[in-house]
């Protein structure tokens, strides 16, 4: 694994190493973004990572008050669903979406429109600003093309406000520029992990696939949204890299997934990420990524469970809320509960179309 170029480190100007006081690690850390505004390098993240659990504190703090820094108070709620479920011919090892393994979860057809309208005005009237449709595809053919744009202007035409995004796997450039084109504003495709364990994870398609998508979405005026999924076995180092390398993107958000095991999957028995460790990430990827929107996403509740207000405070600045793609999530009631009780205000509707 190469770490990405970088002419100075804190451990260049200060001569920190493993052992070097963590309060000092930390306060350069802190100097370095909140004064100078300079990005951490990767010796810097490594170094900040590897600082004893007595400190996840005080570094979970940090990640905050850059994230009111940089990104301000304000948190982004969306809500997802689910275009074609099921089907999938790629073969990521933590999906139980994928037909390679013979999963519990059966193919669909394509959302009724009127169904999927439904969704939006609910979604709507939970404050959020953002609603994501998401289908289990390699890619789009003609059809669901035509699908996305359907329920794309109906959302537009019938709930003033809400934006529309889409995730539907590898693009053309033509498609991407039809659909920003049709007025879907941010694009999901995740890079799900670090370059050099992405082999681990797929063997259907490519990292670099995944990638040409993502400058793709961002060539044609769509915002990006690209993350991936933390303890799927990579190493700690490694998701150092995967956030760099996401960061070398410039996405408008970046969700952060841990892994949740489906029955059926060849990553079903992967044991979970523990809460201090998820912690540490959240907080690792917001001094990583300053200015970006952070977003909880799937596996929180089981991985973090009574610390989630913990990983809002440690650099999240958005969440998913109410179910998933294949899986449940957070009570919606209970999402905002708890965004009342942190005294984090949601983002307003940035225009009405």
């Amino acid at each position: 694994m190469t770490p990405p170029d970088a002419s100075s480190t804190l451990a260049e100007k200060t001569s920190i190493e493993l052992a070097a006081e963590p309060a000092e690690i930390l306060r350069l850390a802190e100097q370095k973004l909140l004064v100078d505004r300079e990005s951490i390098t990767f010796e810097d993240a490594i170094a900040i990572q590897q600082l004893p659990d007595d400190q996840l504190g005080h570094l979970a703090d940090l990640a905050h008050r850059v994230r009111l820094d940089y990104c301000g108070e304000s948190v982004e709620v969306e809500s997802i669903i689910s275009g074609k479920t099921g089907g999938c011919p790629e073969d990521c090892n933590f999906c139980s979406q994928s037909s390679v393994f013979g999963s519990e979860v059966a193919p669909t057809g394509f959302i009724p429109p009127e169904q999927l309208l439904a969704a939006a005005e609910a979604t709507a009237e939970t404050g959020a600003t953002e609603f994501c449709i998401v289908y289990a595809v390699r890619g789009p053919d003609r059809r669901l093309m035509d699908h996305v744009i359907e329920c794309t202007k109906l959302v537009h035409d019938n709930v003033p406000g809400l934006e529309v995004a889409a995730s539907l796997g590898i693009l053309t450039p033509e498609q991407a520029k039809e659909l920003s084109d049709a007025g879907v504003h941010r694009y999901n495709h995740n890079l799900e992990a670090a370059k050099s364990y992405f082999p681990e994870v797929c063997s259907t398609h490519t990292w670099e696939d995944r990638m040409e998508t993502c400058e793709l979405v961002r060539e044609t005026g769509m915002e990006l949204c690209s993350g991936g999924i933390i303890g799927l076995g990579e190493t700690r180092e490694q998701r150092i890299e995967f956030a760099f390398q996401l960061a070398a993107l410039e996405p408008h958000e970046v969700p952060m997934n841990f892994l949740n095991p489906r029955p059926g999957t060849p990553m079903e028995d992967r044991e979970l990420v523990s809460p201090t460790e998820a912690i540490r990430t959240i907080a690792l990827f917001r001094l990583i990524m300053p200015a970006t929107t952070i977003r909880y996403a799937g596996g929180r509740e089981i991985t973090l469970g009574d610390l989630q207000e913990m990983g809002m405070k440690s650099g999240v600045n958005a969440l998913i809320t109410g179910n998933y793609l294949t899986t449940l999530g957070q009570n919606v009631g209970n999402d905002l509960g708890m965004l009342e009780d942190l005294k984090m205000p949601i983002k307003a509707v940035s225009k009405v179309l």
